[in-house]
């Protein structure tokens, strides 16, 4: 998929098939986090993939379905610094995107719990699986995309200096 056009047309997906991710598009998306950049290259993070304890983790975020439901659950657990994290989550989504597999990040409501259960400091928890409702990426083009995201135009966030 082009980058831009993957990156208009990417929503945060939280009703999941019943679909098994392959080994080699899991191994994809981590990949994708690991090569993501970080402050002067520390890599101050590990990526816990969740699977006994996926419906106890589901427990330690927000809107629990989401971590409950997916195929993948990842969370991204260290000292790294939020911008940092920011970097690995959007890469490992727009990889798995890229897939065909949607994705979501979760809010934390138990920090203290989701740190039991993965072993550390959580700082993101991303939920992965492919869309129950499948969407067409290609039935639009990436400025389709853009035009239609429920988003602040350009000129009311842009301003020169």
């Amino acid at each position: 998929m082009e980058t831009w056009l993957a990156i208009a047309s990417k929503r945060d997906l939280r009703d999941y098939a019943d679909t098994a991710i392959p080994p080699d598009v899991e191994t994809r998306i981590l990949d994708a986090g690991r090569v993501s950049g970080s402050s002067r290259n520390t890599q101050k993070w590990e990526f816990v993939v969740v699977e006994q304890a996926k419906q106890e983790l589901s427990r330690a975020v927000y809107a629990p379905d989401n971590v409950a439901t997916a195929a993948l659950v990842i969370a991204i657990v260290g000292d790294a610094a939020g911008f940092d994290v920011g970097r690995a989550s959007q890469n490992m989504m727009l990889a798995a995107w890229d897939e065909g597999v949607g994705s979501c990040p979760n809010g934390i409501a138990d920090a203290e719990e989701a740190a039991r259960i993965c072993g550390g400091e959580v700082k993101m928890i991303l939920s992965f699986g492919y869309a129950a409702k499948p969407r067409d990426v290609n039935a639009r083009s990436a400025d389709e995309w853009s035009a239609r995201a429920k988003r602040a135009p350009l000129d009311e966030l842009v301003r020169r200096a």
